[in-house]
């Protein structure tokens, strides 16, 4: 039985790190991934050039029933440390949006990496190779593999969420956390598209395509959240960062509250346009938002868009105006795993120590990345606590 001081399970971004941080302070590590590609969530993300980190990254871009957790590794880990990781391996990249940091050229170069950090640490990879059992013994684990057995003085849990199983995502974390008799706080969708019954939708089917800027508020009591982001119409709902930001907050049953002027106060636009414009009330809509949406909105309230803005009543504009602020909507659901960016929910980090991510319930076992019960915000959050667990994690293994 081949010895390691610590086994990796799951090679994407937060267990590729972990093992690479590990090997390099001398640990014997071995990493195993089941899946035939090595990190393909960094492959596919940010477009193909991978949203690698975030500027303005701190605990409150992040929910978990247990808000204070990820403040200890957030704080030893900044996106400060892992820019500099980046540059020192030549990688071109650039500022998009909001502090979200982006390969110039492609995803394929955070890979690299990874890679090379780990084989600058000696980290052993076995890939595909699937772990079958993980079993407590004397001094650590046993670990049956598809490679044959193997002991380890500790185990890394990174085998991330549920999110994109086409490209290899399990339970598998969930079930040894279970195993070992840890809670999981229950796993959802994040960062997903949201649907709508389709009677209820058919009337906004004709919008698919159509995207703005908006305000959009969801969550109840302090998880209540305002972002102010894009929205995109789809056949079957609502997309674009705003409501991808919006799902994590969301529960079944919920309403949603969406500005369509984004803080504009358009009920005293429309007023200001009925003194001086001498354009019909579709035309003057359409300055502030996209056409067709403007005229679906006016067919909905019943409201003539060919009619002149001095010919409307004031009661009216200031209607269409609250219309448009407080639009009221009411899910009926999510895309699901298939389209959801990540897993909210996941094991329970009130059993886990914030400053080494290890078990409370069974020493040496430690759990980093999206198995965790943490959910960062659009915007390459959730890498950067990918690293930053990694790095937490791998500063307290101990070698042999």
């Amino acid at each position: 039985m081949r010895p390691f001081d610590a086994v990796v399970i799951g090679a994407g971004a937060a267990g590729l790190f972990c093992a690479a941080q590990a090997g390099q302070r001398g640990l014997r590590v071995l990493l195993i991934d089941h899946a035939d590609k090595v990190a393909e969530k960094i492959r596919i993300s940010g477009g193909g050039r991978c949203n690698f980190t975030n500027l303005d990254t701190g605990p409150a871009n992040f929910l978990s029933a247990n808000p204070d957790f990820c403040r200890s590794a957030l704080v030893r880990c900044t996106p400060a440390d892992f820019i500099a990781l980046v540059k020192r391996h030549g990688i071109a990249f650039h500022e998009k949006h909001r502090g979200q940091l982006f390969c110039d050229d492609s995803s394929e170069q955070i890979i690299a990496m990874l890679l090379a950090e780990c084989a600058a640490g000696s980290v052993t990879r076995w890939q595909p190779c699937a772990v079958a059992a993980v079993h407590a013994a004397e001094g650590g684990f046993e670990l049956d593999t598809a490679r044959g057995p193997v002991a380890a003085r500790q185990v890394v849990v990174a085998t991330g969420g549920l999110s994109i199983p086409k490209i290899g995502a399990t339970d598998f974390g969930h079930r040894l956390a279970r195993q070992f008799g840890h809670r999981i706080v229950e796993p959802r969708p994040a960062l997903v598209p949201l649907t709508f019954a389709a009677a209820d939708w058919a009337p906004l089917v004709p919008l698919a395509g159509v995207s703005l800027e908006v305000a959009i508020i969801a969550g109840q009591g302090r998880q209540r959240v305002r972002f102010v982001e894009d929205l995109l119409f789809t056949h079957r709902g609502l997309s674009g960062p705003a409501v991808l930001q919006a799902s994590t907050y969301w529960r079944p049953g919920e309403a949603l509250t969406i500005d369509l002027g984004a803080g504009q106060d358009l009920a005293a636009l429309l007023r200001e346009a009925k003194a001086v414009s001498r354009r019909q009330l579709g035309t003057q809509l359409g300055t502030w938002l996209p056409q067709r949406l403007g005229d679906a909105w006016l067919a909905r309230l019943q409201l003539p868009a060919d009619r002149p803005m001095a010919e409307l009543r004031d009661r009216d504009l200031d209607g269409l105006g609250r219309s448009l602020a407080e639009w009221q909507v009411r899910p009926d659901g999510t895309e699901g795993y298939r389209k959801a960016e990540v897993t909210a929910g996941g094991v329970d980090t009130r059993e886990l120590d914030s400053r080494s991510l290890q078990s409370r319930r069974q020493p040496g076992l430690h759990f980093i990345g999206e198995v965790v019960d943490v959910t960062g915000w659009l915007g390459g959050y959730n890498f950067q606590w990918a690293w930053a667990s990694a790095a937490a994690c791998a500063a307290a293994l101990t070698a042999g």
